[in-house]
């Protein structure tokens, strides 16, 4: 691992690399130890329990997507754009696997075995998501640039729900194609006609 990064930061890397295989039971700190190449009882000196160290994963997770999203807004104003600018975000990384999953995703199918702080921390990651994708579809409305079928929540759900299911979709047929061409039926039932 690069010196750059703190111990912490190595060993939250780590963590997450090993959540992406093998989910939140799939791993111990053993296994983080053995990867950053220090002590079990270094990490937790960082992270007293396998609880808080996946629960600030999840937290840090959360904040790089707050402020991810956020920069995206300086960039992009249509909510047409936006949305296919998130598709396309994920298609990218799913393509050359830089983040080829959303950890909150993975640990959503866990849900009901995570420890409760970490499982509140996965629904806070949905949560905002949610409420961005809301804001997107409310925007759409309110300019003519999206077309929908429902409420704005009910969209924003359906959109969220097809991102990560087109995630899940890639990754169990190991295509990384699969998921724009799941993603494109979605993205054109909210495109206006008049902008096909």
């Amino acid at each position: 691992m690069s010196n750059l990064l703190t111990t912490s930061d190595e060993i939250l890397t780590s963590a997450r690399a090993l959540i992406m295989t093998g989910g939140y039971n799939g791993f111990s700190y053993a296994d983080i130890a053995a990867v950053v190449g220090i002590r079990k009882a270094s990490i937790h000196h960082h992270f007293p329990s396998k609880t808080d160290l996946v629960r600030t994963l999840v937290v840090r997770y959360r904040e790089d997507a707050e402020a991810g999203i956020a920069g995206l807004e300086q960039q992009v104003q249509a909510p047409l754009a936006l949305l296919q600018t998130y598709a396309g975000h994920w298609a990218q990384c799913i393509e050359d696997a830089s983040r080829p999953f959303c950890v909150c995703a993975l640990l959503a199918s866990e849900l009901p075995a995570l420890p409760p702080e970490v499982a509140a921390e996965v629904k806070a990651f949905f949560r905002f998501a949610s409420t961005w994708l809301t804001s997107v579809m409310e925007r759409g409305v309110q300019d003519g640039s999206l077309k929908l079928s429902s409420e704005p929540r009910v969209e924003a759900e359906a959109f969220m729900a097809s991102v990560h299911g087109a995630m899940l979709s890639a990754r169990a047929y190991g295509t990384p194609e699969i998921f724009a061409t799941i993603l494109a039926p979605t993205l054109q039932r909210l495109t206006p006609t008049a902008a096909r």
